[in-house]
């Protein structure tokens, strides 16, 4: 009798621990999903009340007119921009569908490559052959001040890309700095046809093929050139890769097998979660030739995937100048629907040998300067004689 009666007040503290247990548990994943789920809501509703509140008052006392369309994409671009990293930015709808353009394929304008320097200076990479820049002699280097009148200092490189832009037969009006001059030029807005690359055939029977961005069709073309070449008997190319400022990642790596053995290393990259991604060639056949690539302070991204590729893997000479040191990649995600897009970084990528190369850059393995004062290329004719 005893022993059933201990039983029972065992089994009644059981039960009670059990359920306070059980309770305690639930009402700790429920308090933890309430604070997190209130933590977030909490973010977002300071946030709206702080713009609602800027709103207002600007509503209030404002002298002029509200365009809310555009100050809402301002303050989603104020926000991605306090990421303080230089290429994840929110891209408008007008920009995002340029950034497709010069991927996919022509445009209205007047047919140049443009950078930005760490001063904000809007440069020229490279005017298209045969655009309305190159027939008004606009050159690789010229700084644009301004464009119809409005000065270029400190303005978006993108907002500069859509001034330029416009109707076709339209004009737009240039000042343009080179060296210690100073001028204007009115250029006629026309159909450009984005011609990636071009090829031909030097003295010493040395193949030349220069490469201006990497777009949908790249590897294809210069696949194309490298077949013409083999037909000819030619062992020897030059791969121009100077102000080229990169593109599409997965051409760059198909335009690397084109050389880079099978299960070689072509590059190494590190996402968020710091695991390392090791890309190999899984080419099946590749051009066994004599190689030497141009490269420039402006060859950046994806040219520094493949000149780091043929550098590291010995199948290439490395001429010209240190490169810009581009050594992260983006991603392009559609936020909105056809509205606006977010682009990204989200890997960070090394040479094949685990070299580091954003904001380092690859050094050439023959260091010879351009020098703009003489018509002769300097770099080209290094390039031909190493060949010879």
């Amino acid at each position: 009798m005893e022993n059933n009666k201990k039983d029972r007040i065992y089994k009644t503290v059981m039960l009670i621990l059990i359920t306070a247990i059980i309770t305690f548990m639930i009402t700790s994943v429920g308090m933890y999903n309430y604070f997190v789920k209130e933590s977030i809501s909490k973010d977002t509703a300071d946030i709206t009340r702080r713009l609602e509140k800027v709103k207002k008052c600007l509503q209030e006392h404002y002298i002029g007119e509200l365009d809310i369309e555009k100050m809402e994409e301002t303050a989603i671009k104020g926000y991605v921009q306090g990421l303080g990293d230089e290429y994840t930015e929110y891209l408008s709808k007008d920009e995002y569908e340029d950034l497709l353009i010069s991927i996919m394929g022509d445009y209205v304008g007047i047919g140049i490559y443009m950078t930005q320097d760490s001063d904000k200076n809007i440069i020229i990479l490279l005017p298209i052959e045969g655009s309305p820049a190159e027939e008004a002699g606009l050159q690789t280097g010229d700084i644009i001040l301004s464009i119809d009148g409005e000065d270029c200092a400190n303005m978006d490189i993108n907002v500069a890309s859509s001034k330029i832009k416009g109707k076709e037969n339209s004009t737009v009006v240039l000042e343009i700095s080179r060296e210690n001059e100073i001028f204007t030029k009115t250029i006629e807005r026309r159909t450009i046809e984005i011609k990636d690359s071009s090829a031909e055939v030097l003295e010493n029977n040395i193949g030349y093929i220069e490469l201006s961005t990497f777009d949908e069709k790249s590897s294809k073309n210069v696949e194309a050139y490298l077949e013409d070449f083999q037909k000819k008997g030619i062992k020897s190319i030059i791969l121009d890769l100077r102000n080229n400022t990169g593109g599409i990642v997965t051409e760059a790596l198909e335009l690397s097998e084109l050389f880079v053995k099978k299960n070689d290393t072509i590059i190494r990259s590190h996402s968020k979660t710091d695991e390392e991604i090791i890309v190999k060639s899984e080419s099946k056949r590749t051009f066994d030739m004599n190689i030497v690539v141009l490269v420039n302070e402006y060859s950046a991204s994806a040219t520094e995937i493949v000149t780091a590729a043929l550098k590291d893997n010995k199948i290439a000479t490395i001429v010209g100048t240190k490169t810009y040191g581009k050594g992260v990649m983006q991603e392009i995600l559609t936020l909105f629907g056809e509205s606006g897009a977010l682009k990204v970084t989200i890997e960070e990528f090394k040479t094949p040998n685990g070299d580091k190369i954003n904001k380092i850059g690859i050094t050439p393995d023959v260091i010879v300067e351009d020098n703009i004062e003489t018509e002769e290329d300097e770099q080209l004719q290094k390039a031909i004689e190493i060949l010879k």
